[in-house]
């Protein structure tokens, strides 16, 4: 059975004379994208031959197309230049993205070879895009989707928290299908915008939500080795308990049942199952901002989710005014949707779990133990599973031991502490102790320097906490 690349020159020759010089012009415009576009731009591990969907090659077409006619675009040094300048490179991935329309795409998918899931290059395309993240960021957020899929992004308004969950799903993704981003309405009371709901007036007949979210779940289900993920955006803008009760209870349940309507005769050609089983490649990414039009999370929701705090540090915007640069989203598309398949299996994946945190963990239960903030079974157990992952994405990477359980504390820890001044001064000063070198030092004195924090994401977090508290008598998580 040919590849790809082979079964596009023969259709490339059968629709050209025999002595037309198209097929060979075209092929080694295809080679000419692979060098400057892909090889340079991406890496060599990306091939414009990865993409199956004629939707993802048009948008490669569109940016191909605007790159040639920009005299210092990313052709600018490749020679000949005859390929770029003539038009021959968007002409053949136009020609492409016909051909791709005309085949068997089921055919097609079983040629595109499976690869392994690879951090780093979803790190060298987040640059190519644009996107301005802090080193560790990518891999606390694959390893808290590949530990639990259900996370929360919180943090400053526009630092990214939106655009990293639409980059990793575009980016993952074959098609647009595979990932739904929705607006949380501060209406939502309910399941409905999520789910739907039985037609009172009409028995047998399902209202689906206009959202999409429930064909999004429903695909899901019935290709259970591709990701998908459901993006709600500024989830907090409605009492989350309300409309997403279902899903904390079904993914928590050891049969992930959601019930939708009755199943009796009446329901029977029904196209929308009575019962909805929530799927394991099904990622749940909450996005969420802080301000008087919103609602805080409850311990229940928090307990459930790996929550990730975006900040931006001066470092990081200062590098930004230096050179900025326009989002590149399309770049992404489709580009590491090879990985698909083994990034799901890892999610999947049983038994995964982190030696020696007792040592660790142990003294930060017992003092939010004080503040009745303490974790219980789940969270020790996700934190464990968290850490597995993360110590093996991370290898090589330059990223510490201290840097994953310090990520993990902040996620998993943290986030359920609140209260007033009387209440939890004395909690946030023990835990901030405990994120240094020496626990015995006094831990938001100005003396403190760099060196002396083990657990920098945590400290810094617990002393923005206390200065809070200090200032206004009352404390949490959550910051606007």
């Amino acid at each position: 059975m040919q590849n790809i690349k082979d079964s596009f020159i023969d259709y490339l020759k059968s629709q050209s004379p025999a002595t037309s010089g198209k097929p060979n012009s075209y092929a080694k415009a295809m080679e000419v994208i692979e060098d400057v576009f892909f090889e340079k731009t991406f890496s060599d591990t990306i091939s414009i031959w990865d993409f199956i969907n004629s939707e993802n090659v048009e948008q490669v077409y569109t940016f191909v197309r605007e790159q040639q006619n920009s005299e210092d675009g990313i052709f600018k040094n490749y020679k000949p230049d005859s390929y770029w300048k003539k038009g021959y490179c968007s002409a053949a991935l136009k020609e492409f993205g016909v051909f791709l329309n005309t085949q068997n795409v089921t055919l097609l998918q079983s040629n595109s070879v499976a690869k392994d899931f690879n951090i780093l290059e979803f790190i060298e395309i987040l640059d190519i895009a644009n996107i301005f993240l802090s080193k560790t960021l990518p891999f606390q957020f694959i390893s808290a989707l590949q530990a639990k899929p259900f996370i929360i992004l919180t943090g400053l308004s526009g630092s990214g928290k939106t655009k990293l969950a639409e980059a990793f799903s575009l980016w993952v993704s074959e098609s647009e299908k595979q990932y739904c981003m929705i607006a949380v309405g501060a209406d939502w009371t309910n399941r409905e915008p999520l789910l739907g709901f039985p037609n009172a007036l009409e028995e047998g007949k399902y209202i689906t939500p206009d959202s999409g979210a429930l064909e999004l779940i429903i695909r899901a289900e019935e290709n259970p080795t591709k990701p998908y993920f459901l993006i709600l955006d500024e989830m907090n803008m409605s009492h989350v308990e309300r409309y997403f009760a279902d899903f904390l209870s079904a993914m928590e349940s050891t049969d992930r049942l959601i019930t939708l309507h009755p199943d009796t005769d009446d329901w029977q050609d029904c196209k929308i199952p009575a019962t909805l089983k929530l799927p394991e490649n099904l990622f749940i990414i909450g996005t969420v901002n802080i301000d008087e039009t919103t609602y805080m999370f409850s311990p229940k929701v928090l307990d459930r989710a790996n929550v990730i705090e975006f900040r931006v540090s001066k470092n990081e915007m200062d590098a930004y005014f230096d050179d900025p640069k326009p989002l590149n989203m399309e770049s992404l598309r489709g580009a590491g949707a090879a990985m698909g398949q083994s990034f799901v299996a890892k999610a999947k994946e049983k038994g995964l779990v982190a030696a020696n945190l007792k040592t660790k963990l142990m003294p930060f239960f017992e003092k939010l133990q004080q503040a009745g903030a303490e974790f219980g079974y789940r969270t020790a157990s996700e934190i464990s599973r968290f850490v597995a992952i993360y110590t093996e994405l991370a290898k090589d990477s330059g990223i510490t031991e201290d840097d994953i359980v310090d990520a993990a504390i902040m996620q998993k820890l943290l986030p359920k502490l609140h209260g007033s001044r009387n209440k939890i001064e004395k909690i946030l000063k023990a835990l901030g102790r405990l994120c240094l070198v020496d626990p015995e030092k006094d831990s938001f004195q100005g003396n403190i320097k760099e060196t002396d924090i083990k657990y920098s994401l945590s400290y810094q977090k617990l002393k923005r906490m206390h200065e809070r508290v200090m200032a206004d008598g009352f404390t949490s998580f959550a910051e606007a």
